[in-house]
């Protein structure tokens, strides 16, 4: 692999040779409300096959095929004015052209392709799929904006990869999460007139700003003085997520003294969105201010809060669905005449930050950075130590628990129990507080208690990004970072339910101590029990980077470095972990390397050629390194201080290659990239029940085949291969086409390490590796393809249309029943007598979803009413309606092959997956006054 990029870097060094002196137009375009350059833009030399874009730095060049004489330029870019500046152009000679501006248009409405992004379908631990599309909504490429507005609903992700491997920042800052290294979007949700100056970099291009991931890197400009001055107010419906939104900002420009502000306020609400009682409560407010020192410092303060509530939606088995519909959630019941939610996401985590940015030289910058932000996540649900499972879809309660009764199917209780699930299947309130009633007349503790798992971070964020051209042909950045994170974790309960009695802090069913130190505490409303730990972790981390721009080719390389350390601290003794729970546990260390490089060769000025190439290692999330922080304070590979593997937890390792050919007109623009990415040395842990699994005894020495079981992974390789294509044509003035598709194989590459555990008891199976190894990778289609056009009418209204199709969607495998597990029997750990393998063979096949085609609308108008603009438009997604299944996971419960069998032979499966659907037809509708 190092033989590899020093060849690779060596021969971007040496792909270049000198040019002779030639005719050259060069210059700049900047905006001519903030003069900021703007990247991007299309510049036409009328009566030619002439053109080229700006950079990142607002920059254009022409050096091939430069005609002589006067000519035109014509500068054109989606939200502004097209404009046209006569040249003269003389032989031999380079001309330099540096005030041109544009204005904006304000008729166009970049809404279309922002404002339907909703917060739940960019990060939703509801989905059962992490999406990117956030991460490409500012991309000016056209398949990265149809993967952002198109294929997002199917939960599609870019090259197979998620959220973690893309970077977002905010004036610089970074806001992916250290637990788990994907960006909060409800952190800033509902802003969206403030949060719209981005600029992207996809997959490994280079930044500005930081080394970035291999998605690419997002960094959302929030500074005072780049708003163009002017007000908005908004109003949205739509049966999505929230039924209702409204939204006001204002920016002042630069006003006297050297000040500008910014200001923004929205509210988000529904009783209901597309899922049954999935209620919407948010709040946004945004805030910055900038003061203008002088023309060398500039400093900026920012506020972000955007608190917000809502109630979560179930993953369901077929069976489930097929007695009710898509619509259907089990997370909720009546309770005094309202649809109540045990399930409610909550997050309330401002973020402040001060820029300061520093122009050393008319060449060179300095933009230091700090950044705070703390407050609370919290997912809540209903603890039931005491009483019955609650779940009105638990598998007791369903038909398919009748009919696959030993003796003979129970048609009776099967028909009885499909009626009450048809006319009831929600929780029943009532009955969970008659319970406690009734245990507070007996004097005992409460059956049932209404919880939150929180977690309350507080973060620090310090760095400083600096940028110097060298010369007219070499761009240096670097950047130096450092983050600090304490991040607190506890089970607080929130409602008793109507018990007086309190709740005992202690394991139901195991009967241990949750907290030794104070072994029969009894909880009440307001009292942290079950858990308590901080969790900590400090960064330090750079980048330096170099670009070169010649006529022919530019190129960059990059390097970067990061020192990572995660600690944890216990501040209860779990019972089930003495000694290994209370108290700060051992630091685990990390260190990061990572090298990139890259160059785009220019055939001629409409045929290029692109190819980047990293490799990098990086630290675990602090998710998947602590394998039951919880409990204990066991890492990836470690229980009680013992090596079960035998592989001591690393860094992971990344490969990334890509290849594109791109095609550039003033008609036609088209992409086609084939792509590479290898991931090693991965851990990933999970938390189920499992039925037969096997190899855990009791402090009797009898052997437990069910246990709610922590399932380490560890050492996870990954194979993403494929390829992606974008084409737009603008075929007449008014109507353009457009087109992308996706085609990709992720792969499990390799059999992975495997374990189970049990507080402090540990189980593999037979060589402890799971058969992993060429199952497909899950998370939405692994093929997408989208064709449609747009229509823009000279009078300001507009629609469009797209069809999309998708394949290639796979479940998540369960490991457990890939390993040896599966056809040992659990009890004596030989094989199963009756064991098959070309039954098992097809028990174990993992299941393809259903290819399926939705089809989306899109249409607006826009008047311009003397200085102001009121206007229009409104979406509607999957206008056939089809029902499609979006993601979902295999249950563990059966995890033998004699188990499995006698399920899947059952008149309806006991444990079947558990899938998620796509929404059916959903609209969209936003109306805004501009001023």
């Amino acid at each position: 692999m190092k033989n590899f990029f020093f060849v690779f870097l060596l021969g971007i060094f040496t792909a270049f040779s000198s040019v002779a002196q030639q005719t050259i137009i060069k210059g700049s375009v900047k905006d001519a409300v903030t003069g900021e350059l703007i990247p991007n833009v299309t510049i036409t030399i009328e009566g030619t096959s002439q053109f080229t874009t700006t950079d990142a730095s607002g920059e254009f060049v022409f050096t091939e095929n430069v005609p002589l004489g006067e000519h035109v330029l014509s500068l054109s870019k989606s939200g502004y004015i097209t404009a046209r500046f006569p040249i003269v152009v003389n032989q031999a000679q380079t001309l330099e052209i540096t005030d041109m501006f544009l204005k904006i248009d304000v008729s166009d409405s970049p809404d279309l392709f922002t404002i339907t992004l909703s917060d739940d379908e960019l990060n939703d631990d509801t989905s059962g799929a992490d999406n990117i599309s956030g991460l490409l909504s500012s991309s000016q490429d056209i398949f990265q904006r149809t993967a952002a507005f198109e294929f997002s609903s199917s939960f599609f992700r870019v090259r197979g990869l998620d959220s973690e491997n893309g970077t977002v920042l905010m004036n610089g800052v970074e806001m992916n999460k250290m637990f788990n290294g994907r960006p909060q979007w409800s952190n800033w949700g509902g802003l969206n007139d403030v949060m719209r100056n981005q600029e992207f970099t996809t997959g490994l291009t280079p930044s500005a700003y930081n080394f970035g991931g291999i998605l690419g890197t997002t960094n959302i400009d929030v500074r005072a003085s780049h708003y163009r001055k002017g007000g908005r107010i908004t109003y949205s419906s739509s049966n999505r997520s929230y039924t209702n939104r409204l939204m006001a900002s204002y920016a002042s420009g630069l006003v006297e003294g050297g000040w500008s502000y910014s200001l923004s306020i929205g509210r988000r609400w529904g009783d209901e969105g597309y899922q049954d009682a999935t209620f919407y409560d948010a709040n946004s407010f945004f805030v910055s201010v900038e003061k203008k020192i002088n023309d060398k410092h500039s400093l900026n303060i920012a506020g972000v809060y955007a608190p917000n509530r809502r109630g979560k939606s179930s993953p369901n088995t077929q069976e489930v669905y097929d007695l009710k519909d898509i619509r259907y959630n089990e997370y909720w019941g009546w309770h005094d005449g309202e649809k109540r939610n045990s399930r409610i996401k909550r997050v309330e985590e401002p973020i402040v930050m001060l820029n300061h940015y520093w122009n050393l030289s008319e060449k060179t910058s300095l933009n230091t950075n700090f950044a705070y932000q703390w407050g609370e996540l919290s997912n809540s649900r209903l603890d039931f130590g005491g009483g019955a499972n609650p779940s009105p879809a638990y598998y007791q309660k369903l038909p398919s628990y009748f009919l696959a009764d030993d003796d003979a199917p129970d048609l009776a209780g099967a028909y009885e129990a499909e009626q009450n699930f048809i006319n009831n299947g929600q929780i029943d309130w009532n009955r969970i507080y008659d319970a406690n009633l009734t245990n507070n007349a007996s004097g005992n503790y409460a059956a049932y208690v209404l919880y939150e798992d929180r977690v309350d971070d507080s973060q620090f964020t310090a760095n400083t990004i600096f940028s110097s051209e060298l010369s007219e042909n070499i761009v240096l950045n670097a950047s130096l970072n450092y983050r600090n994170l304490k991040s607190e974790n506890f089970a607080e309960i929130i409602d008793m339910l109507g018990s007086t009695t309190g709740y005992l802090n202690r394991d139901a069913f195991d009967g241990f101590a949750f907290d030794t130190n104070n072994p029969y505490f009894v909880a009440s409303e307001g009292d942290k029990f079950r858990y308590n730990y901080n969790l900590f972790s400090k960064v330090y981390s750079g980048h330096v980077q170099a670009l070169f721009k010649y006529n022919k080719i530019d190129f960059y390389v990059a390097g970067s470095y990061a020192k990572t350390e995660y600690q944890r601290e216990g501040l209860f003794e779990n019972g089930a972990n003495i000694g290994n729970s209370f108290g700060k546990g051992s630091k685990v260390k990390f260190n990061g390397l990572g090298a990139k490089g890259g160059f785009t060769f220019k055939i001629t000025g409409k045929h290029l050629i692109d190819i980047n190439a990293a490799y990098l290692t990086k630290a675990p999330s602090l998710r998947n390194t602590f394998t039951n922080a919880r409990s204990n304070h066991d890492i990836a590979g470690v229980v009680n201080g013992v090596n079960i593997t035998g592989d001591e937890i690393t860094e992971e390792k990344i490969t990334s290659l890509d290849a594109s050919y791109i095609f550039r007109s003033p008609l036609v623009n088209a992409r086609l990239t084939g792509f590479y990415t290898k991931m090693q040395d991965a851990n990933e842990v999970s938390f189920y029940y499992a039925d037969g699994i096997g190899g855990f005894e009791d402090e009797n020495g009898i052997v437990q085949t069910n246990e709610f079981v922590s399932e380490v992974l560890q050492g996870v390789d990954k194979k993403h291969i494929g390829a992606e294509f974008g084409i737009e044509a603008q075929v007449t003035p008014t109507i353009k086409l457009k087109g992308a598709a996706s085609l990709g194989q992720y792969t499990y590459d390799n059999n992975p390490n495997f374990y189970l555990s049990v507080d402090d008891k540990v189980v593999t199976y037979g060589d402890g590796t799971t058969n992993l190894k060429d199952y497909k990778v899950s998370g939405g289609p692994q093929q997408a393809a989208s064709i449609g056009f747009e229509y823009r009418d000279p009078d300001y209204w507009w629609f469009g249309a797209t069809s999309n199709f998708f394949s290639k969607t796979y479940i998540d495998v369960s490991p457990v029943t890939r390993t040896s597990s599966f056809y040992l029997d659990p009890t004596d750990g030989l094989p199963l007598n009756d064991y098959d393998p070309n039954v098992a063979r097809e028990l174990l096949k993992q299941e393809q979803f259903d290819d399926y085609m939705v089809v989306n609308l899109v249409g607006g108008k826009s008047w311009k009413i003397g200085d102001y603009l009121v206007g229009f438009f409104a979406t509607v997604n999957n206008l056939l309606n089809k029902e499609y299944k979006s993601g979902g996971f295999e249950q563990a419960r059966n995890a033998n092959y004699t188990e499995l069998l006698e399920d899947v032979n059952n008149p309806k499966r006991l444990f079947g997956p558990k899938y998620w659907y796509g929404r059916g037809t959903t609209y969209f509708l936003n109306i805004y006054f501009r001023f």
